[in-house]
């Protein structure tokens, strides 16, 4: 968390405050399960809007959680290729794709 605080210019509670948001979303990962923010979720400093969190990102993640995905279900559904897209959903959402990413997550909760 704090390397992704650095890397915005905002505090470490501000990074919380846009996870609880869905604006990103952290994970447990490596030996001591630490919550990490996947460098995918965030624009790149040299991105016209960056540094910041992928924009098309929050409401993917608000249609997951209404689809009672919880954080580890949404990455792994994010990260897992998907036949209909040709590629995963994160690489979709990086593509600009977010209608077809939020359309096929729609259907999770049915």
């Amino acid at each position: 968390m704090p390397e992704v605080a650095e890397l915005l210019g905002v505090r470490d509670r501000d990074v919380r405050g846009m996870i609880r948001e869905h604006r990103l979303l952290a994970v447990p990962h490596g030996p001591n399960a630490a919550k990490s923010v996947p460098a995918d979720f965030l624009l790149d400093v040299d991105h016209p809007e960056g540094p910041g969190p992928l924009p098309n990102l929050r409401g993917t993640l608000m249609v997951l959680a209404d689809a009672r995905y919880d954080d580890e279900a949404s990455f792994r559904w994010l990260f897992t290729p998907n036949e209909e897209l040709g590629e995963t959903p994160m690489a979709a959402l990086r593509a600009h794709r977010t209608h077809a990413v939020r359309r096929i997550a729609q259907t999770l909760a049915f």
